[in-house]
């Protein structure tokens, strides 16, 4: 549902000077029985936020009417009321709202609660959520990123704090937050404890959708809300926007279109292409995403966020071919990663671009050597293959590469998450084996809550130069749980007077492991 808002008063007032934790404006449900009113389950979310729109979200426990409330005050003086809508079961019972001609640059606050359909007094207690739209002018800009929830068996234990990056994150106030994929495990069912490396047991909450793969709609939605359980997801959703990509385990590990389980007993349903259409619903329903009317499930997008940053979030796996063994000299359809319509769009895209930075939001990382089968070695999950000359997937970003330089787009900067460790990377052609290219920075980080791996071996093909990392040791040994504090998040803050991109790698604990600075180059 779109609701277009009208240029009242409000929409000028002063905002605040940021969201606090503690927002107000609480009331009392009329009175009615109890079993009457319904239940906001899950929260509220809000999501591709611009500079005069947003998406914001919520769900309830029951049939009901959504209603929302917008203000610039957190004591949402001079509000305006949203007609309402209904929410059905056969969406879940969650809402989604599409705002339009909001006000640039301005701190808004949603209020949303639930009628019964019958009885309008009957109603939930609401909530409030908070995001700010993107600048018309340049100003200070902070954003972080991650990727990787709720991986590897390890959920939420609320003996041992929940899912605390998100709480690490939120206390920095971005202006938004990308979620680089894997936002859910939909492969990786919990059992109700998980022994741990020191031998100490994880005790996770469970649902009755975390016990199996998910084939059905309802056990992919049922991933989604399992991770709403946590209560720093709560207050994160509740305090950002965050823009969403995808990656593999919203359907299953190292998936492509195509692809079947024949080899797989945990799985009834063998086609994965159909998996996937059920797992694009589920994460277009529980996610504050915008909907293209003439791509329907498309994920691919951009954000213009003023003067100084444009955001290209890219799908690396909806239109990709087999995880073969990667090697084809020449391209052809097996070699897509991420296809031809996407990459028009991303050539298209950066060329109209005016905005000082381009950051180009990938759920892979470029030079890492990924496996889709790790014990032969013989096929590739990623697009890098091993040293040497291009070939296989590694063929369209020489295209976008070689583009981009002869285009002379400056000040790109690659962000994602993917494989469970931090880095940052410095491609420069002159360690290369492919030269025609400027040299760029990308930056990965996460997992946000989720077993730690790594390090992946680096493939000279685009010359990647490892600046930092953090992983596990070979003494520590892989999948470490999230209490041994190796998950993380990157910062990004810009300056509005000089456009400097500071990068900041971080930890659960908040700990500073790298910074670096990149000054913005002028044509």
């Amino acid at each position: 549902m779109t609701f277009r808002l009208s240029r009242r008063k409000f929409l000028t007032a002063t905002a605040t000077a940021g969201a606090a934790s503690t927002m107000g404006g609480f009331f009392m449900p009329s009175i009615s029985r109890a079993a009457d009113r319904p239940v906001i389950t899950h929260g509220v979310q809000s999501g591709d936020v611009t500079a005069n729109t947003a998406c914001i979200w919520g769900r309830a426990d029951r049939a009901s009417k959504m209603v929302t409330e917008i203000a610039t005050t957190e004591g949402f003086k001079n509000s305006v009321r949203i007609p309402h809508m209904n929410v059905v079961p056969q969406r879940d019972l969650a809402g989604k709202l599409t705002l339009q001609d909001l006000p640039a640059g301005q701190d808004i606050f949603y209020k949303i609660h639930f009628e019964n359909l019958d009885d309008g007094r009957a109603s939930s207690e609401p909530l409030i959520g908070h995001f700010r739209t993107a600048p018309a002018a340049k100003r200070n800009i902070r954003f972080g990123w991650s990727g990787d929830t709720a991986g590897q068996g390890w959920g939420i234990d609320e003996d041992r704090g929940g899912m605390k990056t998100y709480a690490t994150v939120t206390k920095h106030n971005p202006d938004f937050f990308i979620h680089s994929g894997d936002t859910i495990y939909a492969d990786g069912p919990f059992e109700k404890q998980a022994k741990m490396p020191d031998g100490d047991v994880w005790k996770n909450i469970t649902s009755e959708h975390t016990g199996k793969v998910a084939e059905t709609i309802d056990e992919f939605r049922g991933n989604y809300k399992y991770n709403m359980l946590d209560k720093n997801v709560l207050e994160f959703n509740r305090m950002m926007p965050v823009y969403y990509q995808w990656d593999d385990h919203e359907v299953l590990n190292n998936w492509y279109p195509g692809e079947m389980l024949t080899g797989d007993d945990r799985y009834s349903e063998k086609s994965v292409s159909l998996l996937a259409s059920r797992a694009n619903r589920a994460f277009r329903e529980m996610l504050p995403i915008t909907e293209f009317d003439t791509e329907p499930g498309r994920v691919y997008r951009k954000v213009s966020y003023g003067p100084s940053l444009e955001i290209f979030f890219l799908d690396m796996r909806t239109y990709r071919g087999p995880n073969d063994a990667n090697d084809s000299p020449v391209p052809t359809n097996d070699t897509d990663f991420l296809g031809r319509t996407q990459i028009e769009w991303l050539k298209r895209s950066l060329l109209n671009s005016k905005a000082t930075w381009k950051v180009i939001a990938a759920d892979m990382p470029i030079g890492m050597i990924v496996y889709d089968d790790w014990k032969s070695k013989s096929t590739f999950e990623n697009l890098a293959n091993g040293d040497g000359a291009p070939k296989g997937r590694e063929l369209e970003i020489v295209e976008l590469l070689r583009f981009i330089k002869s285009a002379k787009i400056n000040n790109t900067v690659w962000l994602t998450a993917d494989v469970h460790y931090t880095a940052a990377h410095y491609y420069d052609p002159n360690k290369a084996q492919f030269q025609d290219f400027e040299p760029f920075w990308e930056f990965v980080s996460g997992p946000l809550h989720a077993g730690t791996f790594g390090p992946q071996d680096m493939d000279n093909t685009f010359g990647p130069q490892v600046k930092f990392t953090k992983h596990p040791s070979k003494e520590q040994g892989i999948n470490l749980p999230p209490s041994f504090g190796m998950q993380f998040f990157g910062l990004v803050d810009i300056d509005a007077d000089t456009e400097q991109f500071r990068v900041s790698l971080r930890d659960v604990a908040d700990e500073e492991l790298y910074t670096v600075t990149l000054d913005p180059v002028y044509s």
